[in-house]
């Protein structure tokens, strides 16, 4: 006896990973997430075990190169959340390299229009419904240990792509109804800063239009996603009907505790 925990051996293919967080969306349901830009494996895998329905790995904003983001990715799996994936750009190659690290939900930024829409579904896709170069051994196969991966790959990947500005929200529903769009992510920051309030979302101008989207999104029958900075923000949005929010972002979350106990003691 070794006292070495004893692991059967696997005697055939493992199944392809399946995209709970599509399912989940395309069911109707809200999912509440977290969004990470400190590029840290212990980070990931602790924020992973707290149970959010997703996390949001940035690439665009962050200082972490997508190369960098597989090892954050297998921490972030010890925990049952779902992980979105934001890449710097919409761009074929950094989209296949996403995929290829095991990413299956990709958040696609600044998509202006039906044409740079559909480019993201094309670079997500195998041929022939898409453009997707082919790897067999990558982690998005479990290294090519998978019989079925191929067969369900299409279907499993979920594109959510970013209306960041005035000009793209005036065609909101043509992106939205791009085939392959899975859901539409507005982000309250560049769409201030389009109207003018560089820095303030929360001006009452940027919350309608906000809330403007969202209702037009329903008459779709499309998703919405949104960034909170706070709980309080978070909750607003979803009861205007924002299918995924994330809360706040794991960096100003260590600031304001940081921030915290620096005046706790200062007070002391």
């Amino acid at each position: 006896m070794t006292g070495l925990p004893h692991h059967p051996l696997t005697t055939g293919p493992v199944s392809a990973p399946r995209n709970a967080f599509k399912a989940r969306l395309a069911a109707g349901e809200a999912l509440h997430g977290l969004w990470l830009s400190i590029p840290n494996a212990v980070t990931a895998e602790a924020l992973s075990l707290l149970g959010f329905d997703w996390l949001l790995f940035d690439t665009e904003h962050a200082a972490v190169d997508l190369a960098d983001l597989q090892p954050l990715l297998q921490a972030a799996s010890a925990g049952p959340s779902a992980h979105v994936l934001r890449p710097a750009w919409n761009d074929k190659v950094l989209i296949k390299r996403a995929l290829d690290m095991g990413a299956q939900t990709l958040l696609v930024p600044f998509v202006q229009t039906a044409g740079e829409a559909a480019a993201a579904v094309a670079a997500c896709l195998y041929p022939p419904h898409g453009i997707r170069g082919v790897a067999g051994g990558t982690r998005a196969s479990r290294y090519g240990q998978t019989a079925d991966y191929f067969s369900v790959a299409n279907a499993e990947i979920c594109l959510l792509v970013q209306i960041e500005t005035g000009e793209a929200l005036a065609r909101l529903e043509e992106i939205a109804s791009v085939p392959g769009v899975d859901g539409v992510f507005i982000g309250p920051s560049d769409l201030a800063a389009s109207m003018g309030h560089l820095g303030n979302p929360a001006h009452p101008d940027v919350q309608a239009t906000l809330q403007d989207a969202i209702a037009r999104l329903h008459k779709l029958g499309k998703p919405g996603g949104i960034l909170a900075t706070n709980p309080a923000d978070a909750r607003r949005y979803l009861s205007w009907g924002y299918a995924f929010v994330a809360g706040s972002v794991d960096l100003g979350l260590l600031v304001a505790a940081a921030r915290s106990v620096r005046d706790a003691l200062r007070e002391a």
